[in-house]
């Protein structure tokens, strides 16, 4: 397999790849590979049946779907086959949605709303429009790096809460919630940085779409900093921006990125993701 970064910030393409079967060797080269790319990684060319892109998330750790459901709000864009694949798609079948059209329309790290929530995720591209829909990636850790050693001391020492009723303000607010898909929705109190169980580095682990407010601190405080944060995170020299291309298998890791999904088309689109569930997440400064 050939690789080649995308970007200074983050991003590696891999060419020449098959994720179908891949090899113990093969995969430790991936793994190593997505750890170098600060998070993002890209395989072109790949061609995988739901049962194969399933089966390949697997080797990075149980899924959302199987253990554990992923959320009431996004079960009818699940597949009817497959319900570890979230499907993301402005396309209708008799009349009812393939999948969810807007997805990820802000920054966000999927999941963090859970105890333990996602490491990394894999979205498929099966149908594309001839432009438009691109993704951006930004790296938590670069964000982190740039701040001054007295503003990370002091990050380091704090603790945000993840609600996923933040979440349906921001990420589901053009579309009806019922009462019932609400019932039983997480909500965590997670480290505002959190070490990287690979890498051993640190990164910011708040985000737009789930993070309610930072504890300790009043409210406007808290929305200040929180807002401080975000516009450090998506600065221009911390982000990749990813044009898809057919059969690209984009693999991202959520503790240490946050995405945004850019919605500037109109043409079909049609995509699948699997959520790989992580562990929770490691604060900056142990407790042991």
């Amino acid at each position: 397999m050939n690789s080649q970064r995308l970007s200074p910030a983050l991003g590696v393409e891999i060419v020449g790849f098959d994720a179908r079967e891949p090899s113990d060797d093969d995969f430790g080269q991936i793994h190593e590979y997505l750890v170098e790319g600060a998070g993002v990684l890209v395989l072109r060319d790949q061609t995988l049946e739901p049962e194969q892109h399933i089966a390949f998330s697997r080797r990075f750790g149980d899924l959302f779907g199987e253990a554990e459901p992923l959320q009431n709000t996004v079960t009818r864009y699940l597949h009817p086959d497959h319900p570890q694949i979230f499907r993301v798609s402005n396309k209708n079948a008799d009349g009812q949605p393939l999948g969810r059209s807007r997805a990820g329309n802000y920054w966000h790290s999927d999941v963090s709303f859970r105890l333990r929530p996602a490491s990394v995720s894999l979205l498929y591209a099966i149908e594309l429009p001839r432009i438009g829909g691109d993704t951006l990636f930004c790296s938590t850790t670069l964000a982190y790096d740039s701040l001054s050693k007295e503003m990370r001391f002091f990050l380091d020492r704090l603790e945000a809460r993840h609600d996923f009723a933040i979440n349906t303000q921001v990420g589901f607010s053009h579309e009806q919630i019922e009462t019932d898909d609400l019932a039983g929705q997480n909500a965590a109190i997670h480290p505002v940085v959190r070490r990287h169980p690979d890498s051993g580095r640190k990164g910011l682990f708040v985000n737009p779409g789930n993070t309610s407010h930072i504890l300790g601190l009043h409210e406007g405080e808290s929305r200040m900093l929180l807002a401080f944060l975000y516009k450090r995170c998506t600065q221009p020299e911390f982000i990749y921006r990813h044009s898809w291309r057919p059969h690209d298998l984009v693999i991202w890791d959520n503790r240490c990125t946050m995405h945004y999904a850019i919605v500037d088309y109109d043409a079909d689109r049609y995509l699948h993701r699997t959520t790989v569930i992580g562990e929770r997440p490691i604060p900056a400064i142990s407790t042991d």
